[in-house]
């Protein structure tokens, strides 16, 4: 007689897959995506259909997380070089017939419109660990002379867009790997030092700098025009001013409480622009006040701190160096985005991970988190090797 083989259930089948996630991970994004949620439904219920496709986009995210957390690392390293090579050819053809809008080449016809420094967000700090990787073990100074060749080509090529916002995302997560990778103290104090000390100038300067008719030559007039109004955002109140001046306002009438749910007069008096992409911390700040906002942010520091964490247990350097890389993004992502909201940097753009509107972000923001979930996962079943700063 024939054996009767028993079949695994679907059920069966399906729990191995979510084997060794990482679920304190897990409950920092449904965290944030939970917030996410609650501030589009208020800022966005009258403006068409952004809660229903906010909330598709975060589908999309997780089921791209759920995908790519099942590659191991080392696969995922095989990827480095074609993704990056393909992201700096798009640049380049974007530079060559790219598309505009609204002053800025950003995208290009590939069949599809798609704007190629999303890709890069990812592709650049892939690139890079796989190229410590490589030189583990007989790194020299000149392999992080060409590490930094290698994140100003995509950086340069994205701010001739000009794209300041994509570009400091970019540059900030490439130079997270480099430092982790090891880079002496001694080369990274002495541009800080030099860049306090050329924003002090700036902010002393500011009513000769920004006179008109005065041209800073190593910027756009965009970018100029930004950095002015951020020092004195009352020079064009109702023009360039105001979308900072309205989210002071927004942030400062919330006060410790909020002015609760639904109830945030600047935000649907529509005195806050851009209130479900860019700006909607101000909306958030309005209803939920210093309350909801200690939870924001405990909330992303939570999440960097885990993405930290799983970097230090990495069994190899790439896995090491991605892991932080993705941390350092979504601290990037926040820093930024609240801190030109709430008028300390310039406007340059990014959002809010969760929590703005933007398919292409979270799509991106959904990929970085599947690499760090793919570390998480995979870190128990390959020998550990000697490691670098992290």
């Amino acid at each position: 007689m024939a054996a009767e083989i028993d079949k695994p259930s679907l059920l069966q089948r399906f729990v191995p897959l979510f084997r060794n996630f990482d679920y304190p991970l897990l409950m920092c994004v449904g965290l944030l995506a939970c917030i996410g949620l609650l501030a589009m439904y208020s800022a966005g219920y009258d403006h068409g259909t952004r809660f229903v496709d906010h909330g598709r986009n975060m589908l999309l995210a997780a089921g791209l997380l759920f995908v790519v957390a099942q590659v191991p690392p080392q696969r995922l390293m095989l990827l480095a070089v074609p993704l990056y090579t393909l992201g700096v050819a798009l640049l380049v053809a974007v530079l060559l017939f790219g598309i505009t809008k609204k002053g800025a080449t950003r995208w290009v016809n590939v069949g599809v419109v798609i704007q190629p420094s999303e890709l890069l967000k990812i592709a650049t700090p892939l690139m890079l660990a796989w190229w410590f990787q490589m030189r583990e073990g007989q790194r020299r100074a000149m392999d992080f002379v060409i590490a930094f060749v290698l994140l100003l080509v995509p950086v340069g090529l994205i701010m001739k867009q000009p794209d300041l916002g994509t570009s400091l995302l970019v540059m900030a997560a490439g130079l997270a790997v480099i430092f982790f990778a090891g880079l002496s103290w001694k080369l990274i104090v002495p541009p800080v030092v030099l860049g306090v000390v050329g924003i002090a100038l700036i902010i002393w300067n500011e009513p000769t700098l920004c006179a008109d008719g005065v041209s800073w030559y190593f910027l756009h007039d965009y970018q100029r025009t930004r950095v002015c109004t951020l020092l004195d955002p009352t020079r064009d109140p109702l023009g360039k001013g105001f979308h900072i001046i309205q989210g002071m306002i927004a942030i400062g009438s919330g006060g410790v409480w909020g002015k609760g749910f639904m109830a945030g007069t600047q935000t649907h008096l529509e005195f806050i622009p851009e209130r479900t992409t860019d700006f909607i911390f101000a909306a958030f700040s309005e209803e939920f006040g210093l309350l909801g906002n200690s939870l924001l942010i405990i909330g992303f520091l939570l999440l960097v701190w885990r993405g930290l964490a799983i970097s230090i247990h990495a069994n190899t350097l790439f896995a090491r160096l991605m892991g932080a890389a993705v941390a350092m993004i979504f601290f990037t992502y926040a820093f930024v985005n609240m801190g030109m909201v709430s008028g300390i940097l310039p406007v340059v753009g990014v959002p809010l991970p969760f929590v703005s509107y933007g398919g292409t972000a979270m799509v991106t923001l959904g990929l970085a988190l599947g690499v760090l979930m793919s570390v998480a996962r995979h870190q128990r079943n390959v020998p550990k090797e000697v490691g670098s700063r992290l």
